[in-house]
């Protein structure tokens, strides 16, 4: 396709913390042997070199994009601020599991207040949004056509693409709640790719439908759609 940006968007690979194992704090949970092994069939996906491959710095992101890195080791490699949506902060403690996290989780988004933080190293639901925003804009900025593999988290990708859905950019209340909504009738299974494609012209940015056919057996749908993980 002349004249088209296309994105592909790569939740990670299974985390130690999807698996329901305990993990020390939002970016430092590494890839079980399965999440490993949908990383390279998320590698072997791509019928071409991608023109450039993007990781979140969450070490289950980075851990996905080795083996595509490692497929087409000339392609050049960047890390963005694509990480996941870290609401939790100071609640997300060490050695704690997504179960004992999801009462704090919970609270949060009923909550519903978009500018809330909970403190340590947290973000607001404001603050994601703003970053999802910023993530497309340095998309739209980028001259050259091809693709672009960004591998990243789950609700950062629902982040974008309720962004690109609905045109919110300053989330009130019932914009929250309405991502709240969305987040749950929304499935993300890890390495899923979802596209995003702008063709030369006045629209933005459009959503392809993601899949998981390149995986085969490896596939799942079992995901937490509000535990950050």
């Amino acid at each position: 396709m002349i004249g088209v940006r296309r994105v592909w968007l790569v939740r990670h690979g299974q985390s130690e913390s999807n698996a329901g194992l305990p993990t020390d704090g939002p970016g430092t949970a590494p890839l079980t042997a399965l999440g490993r092994e949908q990383a390279e069939r998320t590698a072997a996906a791509f019928t071409a070199p991608p023109d450039l491959v993007v990781s979140s710095p969450f070490v289950r992101a980075r851990q996905t994009a080795g083996a595509t890195v490692a497929r087409f080791p000339g392609v050049p490699y960047e890390e963005w601020p694509v990480e996941e949506f870290t609401y939790l902060g100071g609640l997300h403690g060490p050695q704690t599991t997504k179960d004992q996290r999801r009462p704090f989780a919970d609270a949060y988004w009923e909550r519903a207040d978009p500018a809330y933080v909970n403190g340590g190293d947290g973000e607001s639901f404001r603050m994601l949004i703003t970053r999802a925003c910023a993530f497309l804009d340095r998309l739209a900025d980028r001259p050259e056509e091809g693709l672009i593999a960004v591998f990243t988290h789950g609700l950062f990708m629902k982040a974008v693409t309720w962004s690109l859905f609905t045109g919110t950019t300053e989330p009130d209340a019932e914009a929250m709640r309405g991502f709240r909504r969305f987040n749950g009738a929304c499935d993300v299974p890890n390495c899923v790719i979802t596209e995003l494609w702008r063709p030369s012209g006045p629209y933005g940015f459009r959503v392809v439908g993601g899949g998981t056919a390149h995986l085969g057996e490896l596939s799942g749908t079992e995901v937490s759609p509000v535990v950050l993980d």
